[in-house]
């Protein structure tokens, strides 16, 4: 019998992180029931008593994420632009700590699990936070806050495309913490890199 998907017991989430770890290293194709089963030091056949499979596993690391993300995103959003892009970043980075391994299994799995039924919804979330981030952008050209000659949509990939791919190298015990990049990127962002 599984649990509800609402509040996972301590040890189901354990073995979701566990799990997690597994799929962001070797991939998720690649990450077999065993494998988890070893690293949880448990037999691979206890796992089903946690869960039904291992895409069961990935849909709860993945739509926790996605959860967590799109209600903070939400609630940043509508905010004055600036300090809504400002949110935006720094909850962008603050979630590479948080959420490496699901950012990381997105990024390296999207395209198969694009052929999966069951995470259909990652389409839905994804053009959420499009729709988000370009509201904000739009709102923020409108009141002249931003530069007026910016393409909303090229703003946004590349906002996206450069806070995600940190997910690679950002070390929550390295040199600068989430809220520091965050600010680093936002002044690059909103102040450029030449002398004014």
């Amino acid at each position: 019998m599984t649990e509800s998907r609402g509040k996972p017991s301590e040890r189901r989430a354990d073995l979701v992180r566990i799990a997690a770890e597994l799929f962001a290293e070797r991939g998720y194709r690649a990450t077999t029931v065993r494998h988890i089963g070893d690293a949880a030091g448990v037999l691979s056949g206890s796992l089903y008593h946690h869960f039904d499979s291992k895409e069961t596993i990935l849909d709860e690391l993945l739509s926790s994420y996605l959860d967590d993300l799109l209600e903070t995103y939400r609630e940043i959003a509508g905010g004055e632009p600036v300090e809504a892009l400002r949110g935006l970043v720094t909850e962008a980075f603050r979630s590479l700590g948080e959420h490496r391994a699901a950012i990381t299994v997105l990024q390296n799995e999207r395209g198969f699990l694009r052929t999966l039924p069951r995470f259909g919804y990652l389409t839905k979330a994804e053009e959420e936070v499009r729709r988000i981030w370009i509201t904000v952008l739009r709102d923020g050209i409108e009141a002249r806050s931003f530069r007026g000659d910016l393409d909303p949509e090229v703003t946004y990939r590349f906002l996206r495309d450069s806070v995600w791919v940190a997910v690679r190298w950002f070390r929550q015990d390295g040199r600068l913490t989430e809220e520091q990049l965050a600010d680093q990127y936002l002044r690059l962002i909103l102040e450029g890199i030449t002398n004014r």
